[in-house]
């Protein structure tokens, strides 16, 4: 078998058969594009088109409680809701895809679901995968802010030159903080080695 068919995973719901695989090779990181796609098939091999498919994908962090094996999704932290495009993919056509961006590190739950568009033959479906999700690059938590209209340029401008500098300041923020524990580190083998 080739390296890129042992990462999919095969799911069956009625008569519906999904195909599932995220690039890069099953192990997406915090703050890049993933790209998920479905490969549908009905009872008997024939394949499901997106044309044919009223389908959705939900994309929610798993949260892992105290005594808890199994991780629940989190309730406070946004669903994500990526759009289905048709896609081709390996000898896959016109099948459900979708780019990812998972905001941090994780355990996330994928939900894909689906039922049939006028003319289309097959039962419902819904399907639940668990995708981790490594250490990339962490992106801001989003707060919904109120929405109020406000022309102000000033206001504008000032947002966005704070906003600039939040990123800056936490690396800064951090190479002072490894500098200084090398500083430690260094003064504590000069204290050993005079001893």
């Amino acid at each position: 078998m080739a390296p890129s068919t042992l990462a999919h995973t095969i799911k069956a719901s009625g008569n519906v058969a999904a195909t599932f695989h995220i690039q890069p090779n099953h192990n997406p990181k915090a703050g890049e594009a993933a790209q998920a796609w479905f490969a549908l098939t009905r009872q008997g091999g024939k394949p499901i088109p997106l044309t044919e498919c009223n389908c959705q994908l939900e994309v929610n962090l798993k949260s892992h409680s105290q005594g808890t094996e199994n991780p629940q999704p989190q309730r406070d932290s946004p669903s994500l809701k990526p759009p289905l495009k048709p896609i081709s993919a390996e000898q896959y056509q016109e099948i459900p895809g979708a780019e990812i961006v998972f905001p941090q590190a994780g355990e996330y739950e994928l939900k894909f679901s689906g039922t049939a568009k006028p003319g289309a033959d097959f039962q419902p479906f819904a399907f639940t995968y668990t995708v981790t999700v490594r250490a990339g690059i962490n992106l801001p938590q989003v707060t919904p802010l109120p929405q109020t209209v406000n022309n102000s340029k000033d206001e504008t401008s000032t947002k966005e030159s704070s906003s600039q500098w939040q990123i800056p300041v936490f690396i800064l923020v951090a190479l002072l903080g490894l500098g200084g524990i090398g500083f430690v580190v260094r003064w504590l083998k000069m204290v050993k080695f005079y001893k």
